[in-house]
């Protein structure tokens, strides 16, 4: 099983979800590109992302594997579906619907870009600079997450890439498009609070997975995976027991 995270985060992010699954599965964790330790990259692409993912499969010999993906992890796992069904076994989405959707991380933009790497002292300087924009405290704990201090240089440095996220975000916004379906069963699972899983986009979603269904985690958001980690995983097994 491969684990993918969503925008601004890294392979923790999904910790507790994966401390739930790996006695039933051998479970590998990534960052994606731009993200966490992988490398930065020229331009933002799906379909480019969804590469990197099945060039490291395999490099590591891995011939089939079950995606469980998280919001933009989701939209690059779909992609992969779609473009390798040989290699994506079963796909679980996070939270995610493969439609386009209008910008929603303007102020988190501002907050990112308000941030003086090179003035600050600690992460608490830029969590000052960040509240300006970003009320949320568990958000910008999220985001802060990113954040680390050159060992040689003590520079700080955000791990994201911020400059590429900021200006392709146009392009991580747009929907997922094949002229192909992808065949075998997904899992979407919606926080019953969250509004990124509509009915809306029922029939988007199934003209290009057909055998999809849709489970609800009722009373958390977007962050289903860290609100209710027991819930999520139990859905999952019971999805691929199946």
């Amino acid at each position: 099983m491969i684990l993918i995270h969503g925008l601004f985060g890294s392979l923790d992010n999904l910790a507790m979800l994966r401390r739930k699954l790996n006695q039933d599965f051998n479970i590998l964790s990534i960052d994606l590109p731009d993200h966490g330790k992988s490398e930065h990259s020229a331009r933002f692409s799906f379909t480019d992302y969804a590469e990197s993912i099945i060039a490291l499969l395999a490099q590591l010999n891995i011939s089939r594997v079950n995606v469980v993906a998280h919001s933009l992890g989701g939209k690059v796992a779909m992609q992969m579906a779609l473009t390798h069904p040989e290699i994506v076994s079963t796909l679980t989405v996070l939270d995610i619907a493969p439609v386009a959707y209008e910008p929603r991380h303007s102020n988190v933009f501002k907050s990112l870009l308000n941030v003086k790497l090179e003035s600050i002292q600690d992460r608490k300087d830029a969590d000052k600079m960040m509240s300006e924009f970003v009320k949320e405290s568990s958000v910008r704990q999220f985001l802060l997450k990113s954040l680390y201090q050159d060992t040689d240089t003590h520079l700080w440095h955000w791990r994201f890439n911020l400059p590429l996220l900021y200006r392709d975000y146009p392009l991580l916004s747009q929907a997922i498009s094949s002229d192909s379906q992808y065949p075998k069963p997904v899992l979407f699972l919606k926080g019953e609070l969250s509004d990124y899983l509509i009915a809306d986009y029922t029939k988007q979603t199934t003209d290009l997975f057909p055998k999809s269904r849709v489970k609800v985690i009722s009373g958390v958001g977007h962050w289903l995976h860290a609100e209710k980690p027991t819930e999520c995983a139990n859905h999952i097994l019971t999805f691929l027991r199946n």
